[in-house]
């Protein structure tokens, strides 16, 4: 201490910089959170908007065409087959195109939904709705790893990779 300094401005003097370090260590750990919770929601709504394209069909079937579909043939990434009308007002097709994927087999017959505006069909019932929201349980995963890393919940992000392992699996099985 200087002997001209009153003991009160020495004190004063080392809890200025720790408040502007404090400060800034605040600062920093907001953006940090900001940051990752932003990719992490991106992640999520990337994953809900790719799974919804297909699931709003097998979900959302009031009015909708419902039929089944025998797959005769697959060529060039989508296979096709007749299809045989179940719900009222649908009606039968000499040919209609659903995607060549692993959830479809050349001879098997699947139950389907009809996408409005011409002959493609999705598959539904509990298999179709699994395997529309695959893109979103990959999401998960994905986005699990950001909120262990960059916002440190690992509890959050164990249970975030849990339901995405789990509806992966799920789909899994069901296709």
């Amino acid at each position: 201490m200087i002997p001209a300094m009153p003991a009160s401005a020495a004190a004063a003097r080392p809890r200025q910089a720790s408040s502007a370090s404090s400060v800034s260590a605040v600062l920093l750990r907001f953006g940090r959170v900001a940051a990752m919770g932003t990719v992490t929601a991106l992640i999520l709504i990337a994953g809900v908007w790719a799974s919804w394209g297909t699931a709003q069909h097998v979900l959302l079937t009031k009015g909708r065409e419902r039929g089944t579909v025998e797959v005769t043939r697959c060529g060039g990434g989508t296979c096709s087959g007749p299809y045989v009308p179940v719900s009222a007002g649908s009606q039968a097709r000499e040919r209609v195109v659903i995607e060549d994927s692993v959830a479809v087999a050349r001879g098997r017959s699947y139950s389907v939904v009809v996408k409005p505006g011409g002959d493609e069909v999705v598959r539904s019932g509990p298999a179709g709705v699994l395997y529309a929201w695959v893109p979103l349980g990959g999401a998960l995963l994905l986005a699990s790893v950001v909120v262990a890393g960059g916002l440190r919940r690992t509890r959050v992000a164990w249970g975030m990779a849990g339901a995405g392992v789990v509806l992966l699996t799920a789909a899994f099985f069901a296709v």
